[in-house]
């Protein structure tokens, strides 16, 4: 390694600084590459540097053991400058390296003629992501400028631009399968995770603009209440604490059932064939995939569409069920084949909402309905306008609709007649039925509090989805190319898993499992420039980190992190 000085111009003028270079060898013959900005050094560190530099190949070395110098400083015209973001990209790139990306990156997207690895071009995006989730355009011309990750990464503010990070998100997508089985792995390491457990659900998101050449962006049903708008469906594996495994990509119309085949032959061949147990919502029920469910001895906990439950109208009136606490009671049923086991679950919680969301609608078609037949009655209606406004009125309270009876009749005059009543007998199955429930599996040595447990996990996949909605907005999608789509939403599932790997180091540490408030307080934490004004007119500049308060030096000291208290002005590459 040697320093070597550099130019630059700036607002008319010239202005000098050091860098120091390292060569190496690569296939194509010796290279050079820069491995630190020193800025503006004095006689006595550039002596110093040049004897280091000589001699190691460790920056942290350089200055150590290197006379110092004193100087005069003008405390009067002391300043700060250049504030700058540290604590959420120092966090997230110290959960990077705790997950071994940095070394995996560079053996997945090795170096080649490119004038910054491609490698710290796509840890950039993902530390975006979990720090201030934008578009590739606002991370290059505001977040990068804005953060200090110029000097943690080495890259510089005026190497990264739009086009670089788009072409980062190229060269990153077709990793995503050895990026999956390496965290899956790395996680297990970590926190001593196990897998005996799969929770699947599908979700969707949808587009800004009309994504024509994408032929995975369809209409369907939109989760985000865009019917509007073109979507994808997205289906998350994960673990019962929540960890991502994997995830795979489907056309925004395709039914949630379509995509269990799929995603479970998809992760047998990925993670093998173990005894493990899969967990999905009634969504994803149909005879065909149980049947795939039950072959080659796959165990299975699956909800069950409520028609269900007049199948078992005689055990939801007995009265022995197992209490499994103040508002949950369970009953196990066999099926007639005695393959299956249906376990019948009644919430007091559950039913209290019900019984509000039934009586609310209840009272808006009732009075719907006198509306309408008032209107009947004092003046001449037709009777296929009375019809489609009965419709609309059903169709706008659902939930209800099953209590009314409605039949519009024609007098001798044309004119439109409603008669409406209630029907009692679905009054009493709704009473019966409000708040319960149904589950089926084929395992028949657990006991029912054990299988509805193991059922409730679910909200583990939900709450995936909603941190990736939320948090790091992966909605909307402004991509219009396929791969461009595909690459965002993998960038989505890398920043989840920081985020999970953060509520483990939480949870360990005794500080909870929520890093939402974590990450936020020691985001707080600043960089900042210090000039000190010498005697002789020269100025000191030193990037420092801002002292942590007494909460975020306790939460450094329970996830076991070591803040630096001060940086180069530019660092070297990882």
């Amino acid at each position: 390694m040697f320093i070597r000085q550099c130019y630059r111009i700036k607002d008319g003028k010239r202005h000098s600084y050091w860098a120091l270079v390292e060569s190496y060898r690569t296939a194509r013959g010796p290279r050079q590459r820069i491995v630190s900005y020193l800025g503006q050094v004095d006689e006595s560190l550039h002596h110093g540097i040049n004897i280091r530099a000589a001699g190691t190949n460790h920056q942290r070395m350089l200055f150590d053991d290197v006379e110092p110098q004193w100087v005069e400083v003008d405390v009067n015209n002391m300043r700060v400058e250049n504030c700058l973001e540290f604590g959420g990209p120092w966090l997230s790139l110290e959960l990077i390296k705790r997950l071994g990306l940095i070394e995996l990156f560079g053996h997945l997207i090795p170096v080649g003629r490119e004038e910054v690895p491609w490698s710290l071009v796509s840890l950039i995006l993902v530390i975006a992501r979990l720090c201030e989730p934008s578009s590739e355009l606002h991370i290059a011309e505001h977040f990068y400028k804005d953060s200090a990750l110029c000097d943690l990464l080495g890259v510089g503010t005026d190497k990264i631009n739009d086009d670089r990070l788009y072409r980062a998100l190229d060269k990153l997508l077709p990793h995503k399968q050895a990026l999956e089985i390496h965290l899956r792995e790395r996680m297990g390491q970590l926190f001593s995770l196990e897998y005996d457990i799969l929770l699947y659900d599908v979700t969707s998101t949808y587009f800004e603009g009309q994504a024509k050449n994408n032929n995975l962006a369809q209409f369907g049903y939109s989760r985000d209440h865009r019917s509007d708008c073109r979507q994808i469906c997205i289906g998350l594996v994960v673990s019962k604490c929540g960890i991502p495994i994997g995830y795979e990509i489907f056309a925004g119309n395709r039914h949630d059932s379509t995509t269990v085949e799929e995603i479970v032959e998809t992760m047998e061949s990925r993670y093998g064939r173990a005894d493990r147990i899969w967990v999905m919502d009634r969504g994803m029920v149909s005879q065909d995939n149980i049947e795939l469910l039950k072959q080659s001895g796959r165990r299975y906990i699956i909800g069950t569409p409520k028609a269900m439950l007049r199948n078992f109208e005689a055990e939801l009136l007995s009265d022995d069920w197992d209490k499994i606490n103040e508002s949950l009671d369970v009953k196990c049923s066999r099926s007639p084949e005695g393959d299956e086991t249906f376990i019948l679950c009644r919430s007091q919680d559950r039913r209290k909402k019900e019984q509000a969301m039934h009586e609310r609608f209840e009272k808006r078609i009732e009075e719907g309905l006198k509306k309408i037949e008032a209107a009947c009655s004092s003046r001449k209606c037709d009777a296929v306008t009375i019809a489609k406004r009965i419709g609309r009125l059903l169709g706008q309270n659902s939930r209800a609709a099953g209590l009314f009876h409605t039949d519009v009749k024609t007098n001798a005059d044309g004119s439109a007649k409603l008669v409406w009543y209630k029907v009692e007998k679905w009054r009493n199955w709704s009473a019966l039925s409000e708040g319960c429930y149904m589950l089926r599996t084929n395992i028949n040595d657990w006991s029912g509090e054990e299988l509805w447990k193991a059922y409730i996990q679910l909200t583990e996949a939900e709450a995936a989805f909603r941190i990736h909605k939320s948090d790091l907005k992966i909605r909307p999608v402004w991509h219009q190319k396929t791969e461009r789509v595909q690459s965002h939403i993998l960038v989505c599932f890398l920043a989840y898993v920081l985020w999970k790997t953060l509520a483990q180091m939480c949870k360990a540490a005794g500080i909870g499992d929520e890093p939402r408030r974590v990450f936020v307080e020691l985001g707080k934490i600043r960089a900042v420039d210090v000039v000190l004004p010498t005697r002789t007119g020269h100025e000191i500049r030193r990037r420092c980190v801002s002292q942590p308060s007494e909460h975020q030096a306790i939460l450094l000291q329970k996830l076991g992190l070591n803040l630096p208290k001060n940086l180069p002005l530019m660092g070297k590459f990882l």
